[in-house]
């Protein structure tokens, strides 16, 4: 196999023209992760829910100050910065910690699914036990929200072989698990439509924080430089820019400064669309999604 055939090549330079609502040269939104990790989940032989013996109290404990702290202080942040979120859900937090659930509502905020739990992947699933997963998160977001699910990130990005055409034959719209561009594109799925909205690893608090090992300052500079690219590029063709949160890291005290810098400083400019998940996917599947599925065929055509 020499790709995972999911999309077709279409080069950045000479594709179709974005242009996002109002002028926009950037589609801009936030994926804050709101999760739950079991203590003690059920084992899945492909990969070990914990870095330490069960009952690995230390890790479940640094993840669960996201749900009790730190993500107030960012609900507070984006506030302040008229900023929507989109939130990659487990759907479980929805029966563990209703308020926060609630508070994202209240504030106008998109849920999307990220599985049942974080502690439970969908490698080694059947396709009938990962339908059953797909099915739980749209009825318990519709029970719980009143919103239709059209959104998913795999938990803990796990996936099947049937798990991106099975969230297009169950009616989602889109999945931030390809992380190939910076603006939009079709899926290729065996039924239905599917759209990939850019949702970026390297601005990810996750990577940043516990991987690359940078200080809140540094991040700052990092999300403002990512920013005043795609900015400039998005004047010919409109651009997307995603930062993916996770309430245990960006939620931290020292770390809060730093993030609402860069999130006022993005959100003052003009020319931005301050946009959810499912409003680009949306927009794109509306104005764009025929022009780049056929740009994509003439470029894969043999000459």
């Amino acid at each position: 196999m020499r790709d995972p055939g999911l999309y077709d090549y279409l080069p950045y330079a000479g594709r179709p023209k974005i242009r996002w609502p109002n002028g926009a040269r950037v589609a801009f939104w936030v994926a804050p992760n709101i999760e739950f990790y079991e203590l003690d989940p059920p084992r899945n032989p492909a990969r070990a829910a914990w870095a330490r013996p069960a009952p690995d109290v230390l890790n479940y404990s640094y993840r669960d100050y996201g749900n009790r702290a730190g993500f107030w202080r960012m609900l507070d942040a984006m506030k302040r910065c008229n900023m929507r979120g989109s939130v990659s859900l487990n759907v479980a937090v929805c029966e563990h910690h209703p308020e926060v659930i609630q508070a994202c509502a209240d504030n106008g905020w998109e849920f999307y699914s990220h599985g049942t739990y974080n502690t439970r992947y969908l490698m080694g699933m059947t396709e009938a036990q990962e339908r059953a997963v797909i099915q739980d998160s749209i009825d318990t977001i519709r029970k719980h929200t009143g919103q239709k699910l059209d959104g998913w990130l795999a938990p803990a990005l796990t996936y099947t072989d049937n798990t991106l055409d099975l969230v297009a034959e169950m009616g989602l719209t889109y999945v931030c698990d390809l992380f190939h561009d910076d603006q939009p594109g079709a899926v290729k799925v065996r039924k239905g439509r599917l759209i990939s909205v850019p949702y970026s690893l390297e601005m990810n608090d996750v990577i940043v924080y516990n991987v690359n090992l940078v200080s809140p300052r540094r991040y700052a500079d990092i999300l403002k430089r990512q920013f005043d690219r795609l900015y400039a590029e998005g004047e010919e063709s409109g651009t997307v820019m995603c930062i993916p949160l996770h309430p245990y890291l960006v939620g931290q005290p020292y770390r809060m400064a730093a993030f609402e810098e860069a999130l006022s400083y993005i959100t003052g400019h003009d020319k931005v669309w301050l946009a959810t998940g499912r409003e680009i996917a949306q927009h794109f599947n509306d104005h764009y999604y025929d022009a780049f599925a056929q740009a994509s065929q003439s470029v894969g055509e043999a000459p």
